[in-house]
């Protein structure tokens, strides 16, 4: 991953801390395209506005058009968010982060990559199930996995069926 000189390109690098505030536009606008299958997030913060470590975010672009936020659960690589910018959707960038994010957890000895995601949205978990995550049940799940599941609930993330997915790496 390096950074590229090109605003059109969507090569995947770090973050930089000078763009994570720009993030928030993008986590924003990536959010309300679940209005259009009748998904509206609760008010509040946008995750990628809590994160002050460039370290946990892979972006693609710049200026960046989408990101990867991520953290460490159950000793696997998470994925906590992953956000397009509408404007660069159908394009590729989300799997190309995905990619990413997966490549350096490998590198990083971490046995899988988990998530938690809408089961039946399709830029959800169809979409993250053809990029070789599969459903975990409810008895693989380890203590942090129940707790992040837990706190989204809390949080009024639960809007429709989730589901938490790991891809073994």
């Amino acid at each position: 991953m390096t950074s590229t000189p090109s605003s059109t390109s969507t090569e995947v690098r770090w973050a930089e801390a000078a763009e994570l505030p720009g993030l928030v536009a993008v986590e924003v606008a990536a959010d309300q395209v679940f209005a259009q299958v009748g998904i509206t997030f609760p008010a509040g913060t946008t995750m990628v506005e809590e994160v002050g470590d460039p370290s946990r975010v892979l972006v693609a672009g710049d200026p960046p058009v989408g990101f990867a936020l991520f953290g460490w659960v159950d000793g696997n690589v998470h994925l906590d968010q992953l956000a397009v910018h509408p404007d660069h959707g159908r394009r590729g960038v989300g799997g190309r982060l995905v990619e990413a994010l997966c490549a350096h957890a490998a590198a990083v000895g971490a046995p899988a990559v988990t998530l938690t995601t809408f089961r039946d949205v399709p830029w959800n978990g169809p979409w993250y199930g053809r990029r070789g995550f599969a459903v975990l049940d409810r008895a693989e799940w380890g203590p942090e996995t129940a707790a992040l599941v837990a706190h989204e609930r809390e949080l009024g993330i639960e809007l429709a069926p989730r589901v938490v997915m790991r891809r073994v790496l």
